[in-house]
């Protein structure tokens, strides 16, 4: 070892940090290559009783180095803490699994039960999870509680050997009488992309421990969100997720809002930059508005939202108690939809909550222009995971939960109606008319506004067709409104796209809209069954987007100008 090497040695030893059981040598820029360079380290390691943390961040470690202090580490049988982040600058990447084994061993030999193992920001790809696979499946991480993977590089082979070991290491603790219940999970900047987060949400899903999930950056779209989603969903304790950088769409927003459902300790959401969209945040602010009581933190930036969406949002959270960030950055509300955002944070004395915005992006070029997923499938107005929960069979060419009774099969006067909606037809119903309320369904909100609007199609001033119309249209809407927020905020989004008063994706294509529909919304927001938050949403998106409905100019004065008292008498 040259002398300079050891005075360079003895200098960061002497200034080591030793203390709680930790001994650090974190941050000291070691080039530590063979055994002769490890020597003084080891020797502190030998000497320090009770190790519990050992710090090597910052230096840089060969092979043979790597095999001296594994030798050193059988004998520290009570060694918990394992940080070992950015420990191979400039090692030849078929060098760290070998180093990494070589550790992984001898912590096993010495029985070591770690609780916290950091591996972060080395460049070691799938190789390297297999040279720690032996380690996470072996007793010594039945009590792991942090994993820190972050910046490594391990891909999808690599999300792939991490999650069955994973499995497999909770299966075998499990056998042991103590299942492993990993609490904090990093691994951002890794190219997951789909089957890796696939694959990890078995795990996540089998250990239901997971109180802190970080997975920014890692080329996820809605396929691999969904499956995370109903993996986390058995995660009670989660209070931080952090999914920015990937791409969610309505499809992966809406699979995280059904599980958001089910979670009542969440502090931080970060979405940012993961294409949320107008659709998937109302989504959200319906979950914000009936669950989420602890939530502290909602970062949508980044997430093509427009202005009538994010004022939703922003008046959900407001109600939120522990409340203090909202980050809606970076979005497509335009200097004025920016200007209302603020000012309704501030009436509501919550202006200290929004986030900058000096990152808008202005308003969408086309408002009506229905968007599709970046993978270009778009959204199929059936797609299974529309449902809210559960699995789905096929029945008809549609889709119900399995665990649902079968709706029993149409009327052929109501099939007929509804294939050719007249005024004559549904007045023949007569009684029958009933059964256009087994038509529709809160898990299938496209279809369920779909029959709203044919059935509103057809008021008119007749005294008898404009009373059955309006009795047809109250018991659709009471039986669509009654459910839960998240539920009847999914069918009035499916209906402000069919009007054209939000920007949807996928099939679902605007309707043309005549008076009657209008005049039948304006009667029902003045019904029991229509509640002032349903009253609230479609008049922000009204009130923001009333060019569209300028080809019935006289009814939308109508219905404007009751929303507004409706949401006023509820104040």
């Amino acid at each position: 070892m040259a002398s300079d090497d050891v005075t360079q040695l003895a200098d960061v030893l002497s200034k080591i940090h030793v203390g709680d059981g930790e001994l650090g040598f974190r941050g000291s820029g070691l080039k530590l290559d063979d055994a002769e360079s490890v020597e003084e380290l080891i020797r502190e390691m030998d000497q320090y009783p009770g190790l519990r943390a050992l710090r090597l961040e910052g230096n840089t470690l060969g092979v043979d180095a790597a095999r001296a202090i594994a030798k050193a580490l059988e004998n520290q049988d009570l060694l918990q803490r394992c940080y070992w982040s950015d420990m191979f600058t400039g090692r030849l990447r078929s060098e760290i699994p070998t180093a990494l084994r070589s550790l992984g061993s001898a912590l096993m030999s010495a029985g070591a039960r770690l609780t916290d193992l950091d591996l972060s920001d080395n460049a070691f790809g799938p190789d390297g999870v297999k040279g720690i696979e032996q380690l996470l499946r072996s007793p010594s991480c039945h009590a792991l509680q942090q994993l820190r993977l972050n910046n490594c590089g391990m891909g999808v082979g690599g999300g792939k050997i991490l999650a069955e070991a994973l499995i497999e290491g909770h299966r075998e603790a499990s056998a042991c009488g103590a299942p492993l219940k990993l609490r904090v999970f990093i691994a951002g900047r890794n190219r997951l992309e789909n089957e890796g987060a696939g694959a990890l949400a078995k795990a996540f899903q089998l250990m239901g421990s997971l109180e802190e999930v970080h997975m920014p950056q890692n080329g996820i779209n809605h396929a691999g969100v969904v499956a995370l989603a109903a993996a986390l969903q058995h995660n009670p304790e989660l209070r931080v997720l952090n999914f920015n950088d990937n791409t969610f769409t309505k499809r992966g927003t809406l699979a995280m809002a059904r599980a958001l459902r089910h979670l009542r300790n969440v502090q931080v959401i970060n979405f940012g930059d993961c294409l949320v969209r107008s659709e998937g945040a109302v989504a959200l602010a319906a979950v914000l508005r009936e669950g989420l009581p602890a939530l502290k933190e909602l970062n949508l930036s980044f997430g093509e939202i427009t202005e009538a969406a994010a004022l939703v949002v922003a008046q959900a959270a407001a109600e939120k108690p522990d409340m203090e960030t909202v980050d809606l950055n970076g979005n497509s509300l335009g200097e004025e939809g920016c200007e209302a955002l603020r000012e309704a944070m501030e009436s509501m004395n919550k202006g200290s909550m929004l986030a900058s915005l000096s990152d808008d992006e202005g308003e969408p070029e086309d408002e009506g222009e229905d968007a599709t997923d970046d993978d270009g499938s778009g959204d199929d107005e059936d797609d299974e995971d529309d449902e809210e929960d559960g699995g789905v069979v096929k029945e008809n060419g549609r889709t119900r939960k399995d665990d649902s009774p079968a709706k029993p099969p149409s009327p052929a006067e109501v099939t007929t109606f509804l294939s050719c909606p007249s005024a004559e037809r549904l007045l023949q119903l007569g009684e029958m008319r009933t059964s256009l309320q087994q038509q529709v369904d809160a898990a299938d909100p496209h279809r369920a506004a779909d029959v709203l609007l044919k059935i509103a199609s057809l008021y008119s001033e007749d005294p008898e067709t404009k009373a059955a119309v309006l009795e047809t249209v109250d018991g659709v809407l009471e039986k669509l409104l009654s459910g839960s927020a998240f539920q009847s905020y999914r069918f009035l989004s499916s209906l402000l796209v069919m009007m054209g008063l939000l920007k949807g994706e996928g099939k679902m294509k605007k309707v043309t809209l005549v008076p009657g529909q209008l005049l039948c919304l304006e009667h029902a927001i003045q019904q029991e069954y229509f509640l002032q938050q349903h009253a609230a949403l479609l008049h922000t998106f009204v009130s923001r987007n009333s060019g569209a409905l300028e080809s019935c100019s006289s009814a939308s004065e109508r219905l404007s100008s009751t929303l507004e008292k409706k949401c006023h008498d509820q104040h």
